[in-house]
C-alpha cells in the first residue's frame, strides 16, 4: 500500500470515528425533542463527501502519484483540517453533528473562533480536508467533477444555518440572557 493510500485511509477513518459521535449525538438530540434541518442537502453532502472519496482514490489506483511536496502539502491540510474538526466538536459538545439539527432551546455558543470564522466546519474544516486530499493524491479529475457540487451544497447548508441562526438560535441566546 503507498503512503499515499494510507493517509487517505487513515482519514476515512477519522471521519468514520467522528461520523459516530455525530450518530450519538444526533440520538441525545432527537431524543430530547430536537429536530433536524435541511434533510435533502445533509444528504446530497453525505453522498458527495464518499463520492469524493471512492473518486480520489480511485484516481490514486489509476495515476499512482508519487508522495511529494504536493503531497505534504495536501496532508498538512489534511492534518489542519482535522485539528479544526477536534476543537469544533469540542466546542459544541454535544450539539455537534455532521447534520443541521437544533436541540430545544438551541444557544449560540459564542467562543472567539464562532465569532471569528462563521461556519468553521465548512471553512476550516471540510474545504481544507477535501483541498488536501486533492492535493495529497493529485487527485485534479476528482476535484473538478465533484468539488463544484460539493461547493453548492456547502453554500445551501451555509444559508439554512445562517436562516436558523437569525431565526431561532440568536433569539433564543438573546430570551435566555435577559
Amino acid at each position: 500500500m503507498s503512503l499515499i493510500y494510507l493517509f487517505l485511509c487513515l482519514m476515512f477513518v477519522i471521519r468514520l470515528l467522528f461520523l459516530r459521535l455525530s450518530i450519538r449525538n444526533e440520538k441525545a438530540i432527537l431524543a430530547n425533542g430536537g429536530r433536524e434541518y435541511g434533510e435533502k442537502v445533509s444528504k446530497a453532502i453525505t453522498i458527495l463527501h464518499i463520492s469524493f472519496y471512492l473518486a480520489v482514490a480511485i484516481e490514486i489506483y489509476l495515476r499512482q502519484p508519487a508522495f511529494d511536496a504536493l503531497s505534504l502539502l495536501g496532508l498538512a491540510l489534511m492534518i489542519f483540517s482535522v485539528v479544526i474538526l477536534k476543537v469544533v466538536t469540542s466546542l459544541l459538545g454535544d450539539i455537534w453533528t455532521i447534520k443541521l439539527m437544533l436541540v430545544n432551546d438551541h444557544q449560540f455558543v459564542d467562543h472567539w473562533l464562532f465569532k471569528t470564522v462563521k461556519h468553521p466546519n465548512y471553512y476550516l474544516n471540510i474545504m481544507p480536508e477535501l483541498i488536501g486530499i486533492c492535493l495529497l493524491g493529485h487527485a485534479w479529475i476528482s476535484a473538478m467533477i465533484i468539488l463544484p457540487f460539493y461547493v453548492i451544497a456547502l453554500m445551501l447548508r451555509i444559508r439554512e444555518e445562517n436562516r436558523l441562526l437569525a431565526e431561532v438560535i440568536i433569539p433564543n441566546t438573546r430570551v435566555n440572557q435577559e
